[in-house]
């Protein structure tokens, strides 16, 4: 049985995140600094230490999941254990600040940071829903199938729509050449075509199909079935597209934040050295 990384090991790594997290306020709330809290104070450079620690143990799960069945630790351990000490890491650095900031490297790499885990709450609740409605949406066929399903109807509508009359072999014959899935990111990620050649065809034969005469009646009503079902599978497959658009795009958002993370946080480090 699939265990999401959320519940993964009965909530073990939410647990241990909960436990530094905690630790840490308490440490913050009894320590009593000479001066005001900040990354300045001893209790601040181990929370400085803390979060720079955490924060490459967090971005090297990038590649450890790019070397399969190396290590002792599991995947799902270390995802599971990504998702919460990345929220905890926040709770760590908020202490580091002593909550002063102003226009500086330091709280960019601060402002960065918030931005890297909102990202990756997004890319938690995308893998966590999506998964399972693209397997919904698919109903067994995987969109190489669905694409060879489309070719076949498409056949069989111009077998059909040939003997009709010309008017229905026209929207039929644009249908099948200017029906579009895929194409820019943003057409991905809205999943839907408002000029859909296949919808205004299934429209348009609908309705001629209604007038047309005795003889034909038979041929026009296959046709509207055959254009129904193609604009049906259309539908599933710019789903599908969407959905896995959706998961693969907010990578390259947290990714590159988390690149720049790492460069903001070298700055931060290095101008504290330079001027401890």
């Amino acid at each position: 049985m699939h265990e999401s990384i959320l519940v993964y090991r009965r909530y073990l790594y939410l647990k241990w995140a909960l436990f530094l997290a905690l630790a840490s306020l308490v440490a913050y709330l009894v320590y009593d600094p000479y001066d005001s809290p900040g990354g300045s104070t001893w209790l601040g450079y181990f929370y400085g230490i803390v979060g720079v620690v955490l924060m490459l143990w967090l971005a090297a799960f990038g590649i450890r999941k790019r070397i399969y069945g190396s290590g002792s630790v599991k995947l799902q351990d270390w995802l599971s254990a990504h998702v919460y000490l990345g929220l905890t890491l926040v709770v760590v650095v908020t202490l580091h600040t002593g909550f002063q900031l102003g226009w500086n490297v330091h709280t960019l790499a601060y402002a960065l940071l918030c931005l890297v885990v909102v990202s990756g709450i997004f890319g938690v609740l995308v893998y966590i829903r999506y998964p399972s409605l693209m397997t919904e949406n698919r109903r067994g066929q995987s969109l190489d199938g669905m694409m060879s399903e489309l070719a076949e109807i498409d056949r069989e509508c111009r077998d059909v729509s040939g003997g009709i009359n010309d008017e229905i072999n026209s929207l039929v014959l644009h249908s099948s050449q200017n029906t579009q899935l895929g194409g820019s990111i943003l057409r991905q990620l809205y999943g839907k075509d408002p000029h859909c050649a296949t919808s205004a065809a299934y429209n348009q034969v609908r309705e001629i199909a209604r007038t047309i005469g005795a003889e034909q009646a038979e041929a026009a009503r296959a046709l509207v079935g055959l254009l129904g079902k193609k604009r049906d599978l259309v539908v599933r497959a710019r789903r599908h597209i969407q959905y896995q658009a959706l998961m693969d795009v907010w990578l390259y958002i947290h990714v590159p934040l988390s690149f720049a993370l790492i460069a903001a946080v070298v700055s931060h480090v290095l101008a504290v050295l330079i001027y401890l």
